[in-house]
């Protein structure tokens, strides 16, 4: 694929040498590379055509799917819809969770969880299990599940002293296990970085001493 991009005139972004970049006719494209997962984007749609036909003539047509991802999109109402459900589905069912009853909240109210509480020679199995479990959550937070973010990093504390409490997020998943994300047009300025965070510095319980995060 490399030196048919050169041609084109393409070139890598920076240190990131699966990510490229071209101007074509006034008009930037970007194209990400993982394996044989494509993902082409581009402003003018002519332009854009015009050259995953030249470059991708066996995939032609709108993206649909990538990295475990389901993506929908509709052009006329300017919104893009991620999801996991497939991989939502394949946690629940690999790990045996699928025919069990829900939870609506991703952790049990009030919970705070801390290594006392945890058994400190879990069994093997019940170990690989939990590591399993939170590895599985991990991919769906950065992908398409920022509300499991919270849920994810708590979890993630105790991989050496698992406990329950990773049962009740994957009943929660069971719950939501078919929820998306939609991104859409003009909803906020393009160039404006924004988010929310909850520092929470009380409910840490295992650390003695606090760094504070500083912006600039």
């Amino acid at each position: 694929m490399s030196p048919f991009l050169e041609k084109e005139g393409c070139e890598t972004v920076g240190f990131e040498k699966s990510i490229w970049r071209v101007v074509i006719d006034g008009h930037r494209i970007l194209l990400g590379a993982h394996i044989d997962d494509f993902v082409i984007a581009c402003a003018n749609w002519p332009v854009l055509d015009a050259f995953q036909k030249r470059l991708l003539k066996a995939y032609e047509g709108p993206l649909g799917h990538d990295l475990g991802r389901e993506i929908a999109r509709d052009p006329v109402a300017g919104t893009t819809t991620l999801s996991q459900k497939h991989y939502a589905e394949e946690i629940l069912r690999s790990h045996g969770f699928w025919d069990i009853s829900p939870r609506n909240t991703p952790m049990k109210p009030n919970t705070r969880l801390s290594k006392d509480d945890c058994d400190p020679n879990p069994k093997q199995d019940f170990h690989r299990r939990y590591r399993g479990i939170i590895r599985s959550l991990g991919y769906l937070v950065t992908m398409t599940r920022p509300n499991l973010a919270w849920s994810f990093s708590e979890l993630s504390k105790y991989v050496q002293f698992p406990g329950i409490a990773a049962e009740h997020v994957v009943r929660y998943l069971r719950d939501t296990w078919n929820e998306s994300i939609t991104y859409t047009r003009g909803s906020r300025n393009s160039n404006e970085l924004w988010g929310w965070m909850d520092t929470g510095w009380a409910g840490n319980t295992e650390l003695a001493d606090h760094t504070p995060i500083t912006f600039s």
